[in-house]
């Protein structure tokens, strides 16, 4: 008689070193085969989604920020991952509505690009039995909100990975609220604690898909309380600072560029597109500085100057150069104490950064010199930062330490 052993199938871990090959390659024909190999492999399709395809995107983020991965690339793998996420869907049964499941709205911050944590927790909460609209990225607020009203929805769950989309995250969930519906946040954007969700008043704050779905699954969100948190509720917010750094960010930059060219002198040597990128380099530095303002948080700032600095290092910029961007940016905001405030950690923090030796560079380059794009920083920026802030926060829930 000859037994039968049916050999269990491979960690998701496997199958995620499976699908890099032709992800990295931006070889959809041969990524499609791989997630449909995992799933039929005896992976479930939640797993697959998260823990094959999101952990490939995590690695497309971290592949970029070392500079082993161009713009271009990391853009067309990411295409290919979405496509991945088509192609389980249309190789998965539909799920049976869970008794009572109410319809979810899943929706990105306007502004917002980063459609792909959207559509992972899209996908979750359909296949455990939920009702979903997945409106999608940048998603204006009064389309959001006519959508609530046109099809009743329980609950919305927005995703934000910008950081400087805080406050127009912070606009459309209480635009939300004020027509009842409670709102369930979840990205990089929020804090990988969950602090900006309470700080902006949000029902509910999940670290990453299984969360949102798992907080879904223990009952309906409670409805918003009337008095929910809007922008006057700040207190912090009545000093103008937010509002002057906003509406003078383009006088800033240039004040700063202009400034660059009498403390760091190789600036004047810059090709067109090296001040270019200069420019926008400072325009980031200039907005996260608002954004740390608005939510009164100098680890907002911190972390982007910091995390800056690694991906400035890591193209043979010194990280130093940042230094005399933060001094003249301080000199021209002196009168704003809160804003000098930050300004002074975030100096602080790139110093440590290039006192610790991770901060190595070329010569004469500056911000702005290695040619990538300030826009492409702060998105792959946010996605990779995020996902370590997901799974810090996804440990200390484990350990029972709820971020919450």
């Amino acid at each position: 008689m000859t037994s039968t052993v049916t050999a269990a199938p491979p960690r998701a871990g496997t199958w995620a070193e499976r699908l890099w090959v032709p992800v990295s390659a931006g070889d959809e024909d041969a990524a499609a085969v791989v997630v449909r190999e995992a799933h039929g492999s005896g992976l479930d399709a939640e797993s697959v989604l998260l823990d094959v395809i999101g952990a490939v995107q995590r690695r497309v983020g971290a592949e970029w920020a070392a500079n082993r991965l161009s713009v271009a690339r990391e853009h067309a793998a990411t295409a290919v991952n979405e496509q991945c996420v088509g192609v389980l869907r249309h190789s998965t049964p539909p799920a049976v509505p869970a008794p009572g499941a109410g319809r979810i709205v899943v929706a990105c911050v306007d502004g917002e690009w980063h459609g792909l944590p959207a559509r992972l927790v899209a996908e979750v909460l359909r296949l455990r039995g939920w009702h979903v609209d997945h409106l999608g990225a940048q998603v204006p607020a009064p389309h959001l909100i006519a959508h609530l009203h046109r099809t009743g929805a329980d609950a919305v769950a927005l995703s934000g990975s910008l950081a400087p989309r805080l406050p127009v995250a912070h606009a459309t969930l209480t635009a939300c609220q004020a027509v009842g519906v409670p709102v369930l946040v979840g990205g990089a954007a929020f804090g990988y604690d969950g602090r900006y969700a309470r700080l902006l008043g949000a029902d509910a704050w999940a670290p990453d898909a299984r969360a949102a779905a798992e907080r879904l699954a223990r009952g309906p969100l409670p409805p918003p309380p009337r008095d929910h948190v809007t922008s006057a509720d700040l207190p912090h917010l009545a000093d103008q600072e937010y509002t002057f750094v906003t509406r003078s960010r383009q006088e800033l930059v240039r004040a700063v560029f202009d400034g660059l060219l009498d403390r760091y002198p190789p600036m004047r040597e810059y090709t067109a597109l090296q001040r270019e990128h200069t420019a926008e380099d400072l325009e980031h530095v200039v907005v996260h500085l608002a954004t740390g303002l608005y939510v009164d948080d100098a680890d907002l700032l911190t972390g982007f100057l910091t995390w800056t600095a690694s991906i400035l290092s890591a193209r043979g910029v010194p990280a130093a150069s940042l230094l005399p961007a933060l001094a003249v940016l301080g000199e021209r905001l002196r009168d704003f104490p809160r804003a000098l405030r930050l300004l002074a950690a975030g100096t602080k923090a790139v110093r440590e950064v290039v006192r610790g030796g991770n901060a190595g560079g070329a010569g004469d380059a500056g911000p702005g010199a290695n040619a990538v794009r300030g826009g492409d920083a702060v998105r792959s920026a946010d996605a990779v930062r995020g996902a370590d802030m997901a799974r810090a926060a996804e440990a200390s829930r484990t350990a029972g330490e709820d971020p919450r």
